[in-house]
Order: C-alpha cells, then structure tokens, then sequence
C-alpha cells in the first residue's frame, strides 16, 4: 500500500497465511510492541535496509518516551550512579550537605561565599536547581553537557577564595576540596541503595564506583585523584574523617538546612521536622556528633519505620520518574546555554 511504514524487526511485508498463521501473526505482534515499548531506534545493515540491532538514544531515559518502561522496586543489575537513585533521594540531601560541609574549608567557603545566587537561604529555589542541573549532566548527560555545567561552575568558583578574616584558608578551584565534595556525592547515591536495600554485590558496587568519577571530572577532580577503586576510596574516605570538624557559625547554618529554615512559614513548619529527623537518621554517627545531635533508641525504631515506608514508595513509584526529573533539568539547562541565560 502506498505510504505503507516498514515493519519493525526486519519481517517480510506479507505475513503468511493458512496453518500457523495466526500465530506468526501473534509473535511478529508482540515483537512490534516490545520494540515499540522500550523506545530504541534502529541502526541500519549496510548492506541492507533491515535493523540489525538496536540502541537506546545516549543522555535520554528513553528515545520514545521516558515512562514507557515502568520499573518498580531496586535495579536488578546497577551500573551507574543513577541507578541507585529512589525515594530516600527526597530525604538524604541535607545530610550529605553536612557531610560536604564538615570539611572546614568546604564549609567556610559556603557560608562565606559572595556569590548570593547560590545562598541557599537567599534564593532556595534557584540553589536546588543549580544543584539539580549538576546532579543530572554529571550523572545522566552527554560529554558537551558536563562541559557546558563545568564552565558554568568553574566561573563561579572563581569568586570564591578566602580572605585575610577567613577562620581558614580555601579556594573553590583546589582539586582537593572538590574530592571530598564529588565523595559524598557518591555516597549519596550508594547511601539511598544501601539503607533501603543493603550493600551492592562486588560486579555491581565496582561499576556503580567506576561511573561515579565523572561526579569529580565534571568539577575540577582530575583522573589521577579520583581513587582507583572502592579499597582505595574507603582508605582516602576513613583518613578523611580525622581532618573534619564542623565551627559553631557553620554548624547554625547547616542546622538551618536540616530544618528548612530557608522555605516560607507555611513549608516550613510542616516539612522542617520531619526533614530535621530524617536527616539525622542518615547521618552517620560521627557526623551527628560534630553536629551535636542527639540520637536514642527510639528515634531509630522511629527510622526505621520510615525506611520501610521509603521502601514500599519505592515499589509503586517508578525509577523512571526520578530520571525525568534529571532530564528536565537537562532540557532546561541546554534551553537556557541555547538562550544565553544563566545556567549557574
């Protein structure tokens, strides 16, 4: 027929008749659909019009459409950072703030910074997409985004040095500083796995590591300071925490964080405790002592709790809705580098 579409995977145009059509029909159906379903295109045979395999679109969930294939509960077979991501992600990230921040020359530099647009208590909103827009190239984008993000950030850095009053010396280029900060990156991933589900199998945790150093090679980390593997990076994380220590001016701040303190009234009193509790929960123990705070029995029965509900979240709630996030940060991002405005 004139204007026709090409079969999918390559079957002849006519399908046969008589004794086991009916069937064909069926699987050639079914075939159709899987293709259909799972949004990849196909590369053509050189030699041929004829698919002869098939390729997700790279730096997008899906090429057809992100939630055509809905995958509930954790990822059989982790291979990237992203991966890991679930419904703990709502939770966990003022308690990897802290952990940033309990570096003293990380958490002077934030609280001491010039750079108002990133003042979380200044513009809430806008700091969460930054974050957000960071979190996604780096993790979910293609080579040109995470350039694009890491010139963005490299100009703000560069604002961003101590001064003769500064209780310590920093300056947001020093590649050591951003180590620390790309490791609780990756710790705020692998975390969101492991207090829901436990710790990843060797195949799985080594893959999940690998790709996690583009979380320090999309700010200033090079190669060579990234850990080679996961020994490597529990020896550099545990000689670390010798060097930490959260100032009474940091740690108001970071209170502040836990609490919401930065949300509109309304917000903030209704998600400010649970967000507080929650985030001293996934601290862990030596964090909560530099922050001071305390920890009993039963605000762990408490926790728990908790996890369960993040864990039955996690089986009705697609992984993919979490990943459209991240590629609506990614759409904005090369909407606003197409429009000349600020990305950072």
């Amino acid at each position: 027929m004139h204007g026709a579409r090409r079969p999918a995977i390559g079957v002849t145009q006519a399908l046969p008749r008589g004794r086991g059509a009916a069937e064909q029909r069926d699987r050639v159906s079914a075939a159709r659909i899987t293709e259909q379903q799972i949004g990849e295109h196909p590369r053509r045979d050189p030699r041929g019009t004829n698919p002869t395999c098939w390729h997700k679109h790279p730096g997008s969930v899906s090429q057809g459409g992100v939630l055509e294939t809905m995958r509930l509960g954790p990822p059989r077979r982790p291979r990237r950072v992203v991966d890991l991501i679930n419904p703990a992600a709502v939770l966990l990230p003022a308690a990897n703030v802290i952990m940033q921040l309990s570096s003293p020359s990380v958490g002077y530099g934030v609280l001491e910074s010039p750079v108002d647009s990133g003042n979380v208590y200044k513009h809430p909103f806008k700091r969460a997409r930054t974050t957000g827009t960071y979190l996604a190239a780096a993790t979910l984008g293609t080579e040109s985004d995470r350039a694009l993000i890491r010139r963005e950030v490299d100009r703000v850095h560069a604002l961003v040095r101590s001064t003769g009053s500064s209780p310590v010396s920093y300056n947001a280029f020093d590649p050591r500083l951003q180590l620390w900060v790309a490791a609780c990156l990756y710790r705020y991933y692998v975390d969101q796995h492991e207090f829901l589900y436990g710790p990843l199998d060797d195949a799985a945790a080594d893959a999940v590591y690998r790709d996690a150093g583009k979380l320090g090679s999309t700010l200033q980390v090079r190669d060579d300071l990234w850990p080679p593997d996961r020994v490597a990076f529990d020896e550099y994380w545990k000689r670390s925490l010798g060097a930490l220590r959260i100032d009474p001016p940091v740690r108001e701040h970071l209170r502040g964080v836990a609490a919401m303190a930065f949300l509109p009234a309304p917000l903030r009193l209704l998600a400010g405790p649970l967000n507080l509790f929650a985030t001293t929960g996934f601290l862990p123990a030596e964090f909560r002592t530099h922050m001071k705070l305390a920890w009993t029995a039963g605000q762990q029965r408490r926790f728990e709790w908790m996890l369960s509900l993040l864990r039955v979240a996690d089986r009705v709630i697609p992984r993919e809705v979490w990943l459209l996030s991240y590629e609506l940060y990614l759409r904005d991002m090369r909407s606003r580098a197409r429009r000349g405005r600020r990305i950072v």
